[in-house]
């Protein structure tokens, strides 16, 4: 499949005419033919109009049939084959392996979908029988949740095919029966475009309006605030940087018609290392840790960027093969020269913090673009002084954050921003303090998981990825696993509509065959 540099809007390929971009190779500096060049307002337009006209029509097939186009996009993807995977690797510096992986990734959340499709359960089909005889009467009441409109979808940096063009937020949203308007991410627009054509081909395949997805491409903020802004545009579904994802929400708020801004924002994902568990097996935990920080070159939402701990021998011990571990890791490549150079950024900033020293680092760069991988330390009341300590670096860096005792590790807790997650780092023995530290993390995260590390996101039907703010604008949400359809829904009640009028998913005859709420009751009748 040859990339063009073109954007794709409806079932054209489209030129822009704004600012020319290239695709970068962050471990060369190479620039990536072909050029590309941003679109404006008037692409934005043609784009949302496209989708607004395709919307009822597409919300109308049935979910077998949005199901079976899910399945399309995920045969396309694959049938691109390994020019997907060489040009991500050009465009991110990511390995194959990790790109093939992601790959998988992004094929099986599509297919996921279209399970949850085929479930039905997200319609949360309910019916209220009529009770004529009751004082006052209780009219005939039956519910089902629609797709809300129109999505922008703004690709991630750190993830070019998973987070992307067809990633979670895409496939959730043509699920529900949105149409998707994607925002490519600048750093990987070749990939964006190989993706965009594959889900392009899948809606002419599917014989859908040419609407349901466009691709539109740029640098700069301005092509993505007239996409927020577009009145088409229901819901946007975005991940990256805290300013990012607010400079959005200001304009989705600031509308005629404010909209909801779904933003995966910031996390520093603490880990818990309770004493039981470091005495038990801190060394292997020690070198477990460092892992999971440099993989990926700790781009990861999920990276493990502060560690709790209480003082004593164990913690010692658990620091010293840390430092070890951590000194003889190698410098790696980041996604772009500017995430190298906003987390370099981040590391000057948090080493010009008194009270806040700088451990450990690991290998010296050898190449462009390169980070080393940075061990800091800090005490409970020194963390709890200076909210500067708390802000997320994004890339290798961590924070140990030693405790007097417990009520000063459960003191901490309280005054942590939202995250995706929480580790707890555990045996048998800590259960008892791990009892306490669970309801103030169910207040703070998303997601909190035992005796594992936070690098990898399981797409299941239980997963959360989300969190309260600013891991997320919207706490009752994720973006990952099968809920993430849920932000592209809302109820819609039929009260006393005639039985040839009703959507399938609530009439008598249940077509759809159903699982429904029926008078309180849980059954396919």
């Amino acid at each position: 499949m040859t990339i063009t540099g073109e954007m794709l809007i409806g079932a054209s390929a489209v030129r822009g005419t704004e600012e020319t971009f290239y695709g970068i190779n962050p471990a060369t500096g190479e620039q990536l033919e072909p050029a590309f060049h941003s679109g404006n307002a008037n692409d934005v337009e043609r784009a949302c109009v496209l989708a607004e006209a395709a919307f009822d029509a597409y919300r109308a097939t049935t979910p077998e049939q949005r199901a079976q186009f899910l399945e399309s996009i995920a045969d396309a993807i694959e049938a691109i084959g390994d020019e997907l995977i060489q040009r991500a690797h050009a465009e991110t510096a990511l390995p194959l392996a990790r790109l093939q992986g992601e790959r998988g990734r992004t094929t099986g959340q599509l297919r996921l979908f279209a399970r949850v499709l085929r479930d039905g359960r997200w319609q949360d089909a309910t019916l209220d029988s009529a009770l004529p005889e009751r004082t006052p009467p209780r009219p005939d009441l039956r519910m089902q949740k629609i797709a809300v409109g129109p999505v922008a979808v703004f690709g991630a940096s750190n993830f070019p095919l998973a987070f992307s063009v067809a990633g979670g937020d895409t496939a959730s949203a043509l699920a529900a029966g949105c149409p998707v308007v994607a925002k490519a991410h600048p750093a990987h627009p070749g990939t964006s475009e190989l993706v965009g054509r594959a889900i392009q081909k899948a809606v002419a395949d599917s014989g859908l309006p040419e609407g349901v997805f466009s691709l539109i491409m740029g640098v700069g903020n301005a092509i993505g605030t007239a996409l927020v802004a577009h009145p088409a545009i229901q819901a946007v579904g975005f991940t990256g940087s805290r300013t990012g994802g607010l400079a959005l929400m200001n304009v989705a708020n600031t509308r005629p018609q404010p909209i909801p801004v779904y933003a995966e924002m910031s996390s520093i994902n603490p880990v818990y290392l309770l004493p039981e568990a470091l005495a038990a097996r801190g060394e292997q935990i020690a070198r477990d840790l460092i892992d999971s920080l440099v993989l990926g070159v700790g781009q990861f939402c999920t990276n493990p960027g502060l560690l709790l701990a209480i003082e004593g021998p164990a913690l010692e011990a658990f620091r010293a093969t840390a430092l070890a571990a951590l000194t003889g890791k190698p410098a790696a490549t980041m996604l772009t020269p500017g995430i190298h150079q906003a987390f370099e950024r981040g590391v000057t900033q948090l080493s010009d913090i008194a009270g806040l020293s700088r451990a450990a680092c690991g290998l010296d760069a050898t190449g462009p673009n390169q980070a080393r991988p940075v061990f800091f330390e800090t005490s409970a009341e020194q963390f709890i002084a200076d909210h500067r300590m708390h802000v997320e670096v994004f890339g290798p860096s961590t924070v140990l954050v030693t405790c007097k005792d417990a009520e000063t590790l459960l003191a901490v807790t309280r005054i942590l921003e939202g995250q995706l997650t929480a580790t707890v780092q555990a045996d048998a023995g800590d259960h008892a303090l791990a009892a306490r530290l669970l309801p103030a993390l169910e207040r703070k995260v998303g997601r909190v998981l035992f005796n594992g590390f936070p690098t990898g996101v399981e797409v299941s039907f239980a997963m959360v990825h989300g969190g309260p703010f600013p891991a997320t604008s919207d706490t009752r949400t994720t973006s990952v696993g099968a809920s993430a359809i849920d932000r592209f829904l809302r109820p819609v009640c039929y009260q006393n509509v005639p039985a040839d009028l009703l959507p399938q998913a609530v009439r008598d005859s249940n077509p759809l065959n159903l699982w429904r709420l029926k008078d309180g009751e849980l059954g396919r009748a």
